[in-house]
């Protein structure tokens, strides 16, 4: 589904207003296709989106899921270290509008809080929102590498022997997990590949 007909049919569940909607709407595409934006943009979103729908039986709210991904990346500025708090709060400003009550809000609040630190929830809905967002890792090594060249170009306001440690040192703390994937369907598709894929990106860092 075209994500600003995805978006749209997910509102209508909380408002009847399309022109609300739309406003909505247009600040999410604006906000994903800025400039800076080489992989943190509409085309993510779209991945997560393929991504979720293969498990959607398996998750327990899945509007919430769904207003996760629409908003965990609102916000994405390479030099903040609070991007995610800030795209929480957009989201809980926009969903107190469309009327989604506020146990959801919360919920949704905490699930896009989450994907700061992707530490396994209690909560499995959020482990598959979590899982969504790092399928890339778990890819072919192809599209890996082209991933890493976009995340690159974002953080292009760093030189080299900036960049190269704190990458480094992300890599190495997915390693380090006991898991880099929180649930078994994601743990049995992307986790082999995903550790490949690291592997070889520290050998070349």
């Amino acid at each position: 589904m075209i994500l600003k007909d995805r978006f749209e049919t997910l509102c209508l569940n909380f408002t009847e207003d399309k022109i609300l909607i739309e406003k909505f709407w247009i600040e999410i595409e604006k906000n994903y296709s800025g400039k800076s934006r080489y992989y943190h943009n509409l085309q993510h979103l779209e991945n997560m989106f393929e991504e979720i729908d293969e498990v959607k039986d398996q998750i327990k709210n899945f509007n919430n899921i769904s207003f996760s991904i629409f908003y965990h990346d609102i916000i994405y500025d390479a030099s903040s270290k609070s991007n995610e708090e800030k795209s929480a709060d957009i989201a809980k400003e926009r969903l107190e509008i469309l009327g989604v009550n506020n146990d959801d809000i919360q919920r949704i609040y905490e699930q896009i809080s989450a994907t700061k630190s992707h530490k396994k929830s209690d909560n499995e809905d959020t482990n598959f929102l979590l899982d969504a967002d790092l399928s890339v890792l778990g890819k072919s090594s192809e599209i890996y590498l082209e991933y890493t060249k976009q995340i690159r170009k974002e953080y292009s306001i760093y030189p080299d022997f900036l960049y190269k440690p704190g990458r480094k040192k992300v890599l190495q703390h997915f390693l380090d997990l006991e898991s880099i994937f929180k649930t078994d369907y994601f743990k049995n598709k992307y986790e082999n590949q995903a550790r490949k894929n690291i592997e070889v990106e520290l050998e070349n860092l």
